[in-house]
């Protein structure tokens, strides 16, 4: 299936509600590097460690003036119960409806143990502060892969 967001495409708008229930408009961000990561369900194991790493390199991505949020089908009441045990600092937001991740084509056919389910696919894009799509990365392996976003976006 192909992804419905290439490289060189404008950042398509969007409203998300983050862990503390407050809307963010992705529009807002124009102006800043922008990293928005697409992740399965909180509190399981490859989540959780992606949002561990993130937040980690969170004051790395800082001082590049980057925000990080990572976008799960999650409601924001379970996004902010992974948060704290967690202890993410990472900007966690959830979109229950599931446009927006259908927008970036990271809904889609997965499959485990032989059974065949829809859910989010794991991956990752980067935007420039003019909005504009400037690395993708599908079908995430978790470990490094913050390291290698956190490099990608120390050579915009």
């Amino acid at each position: 299936r192909s992804s419905v967001m290439h490289v060189g495409e404008l950042l398509p708008a969007g409203v998300l509600i983050t862990a503390d229930e407050n809307q963010i408009n992705l529009s807002d961000f124009l102006g800043h590097p922008l990293v928005l990561y697409f992740y399965p369900k909180a509190d399981t194991p490859g989540c959780t460690t992606e949002g561990k790493d993130f937040s980690e390199l969170m004051p790395q991505f800082n001082e590049l003036g980057v925000r990080v949020i990572g976008v799960s089908k999650d409601s924001p009441q379970k996004l902010r119960k992974f948060a704290e045990k967690q202890g993410l600092i990472v900007t966690l937001a959830s979109d229950a409806e599931g446009n927006y991740t259908e927008s970036f084509g990271a809904w889609g056919e997965k499959s485990l143990y032989g059974r065949t389910y829809m859910g989010i696919e794991r991956c990752t894009f980067l935007f420039d502060s003019n909005g504009r799509l400037v690395c993708e990365w599908r079908k995430v392996r978790v470990k490094g892969h913050a390291l290698a976003v956190l490099a990608a976006a120390q050579s915009l």
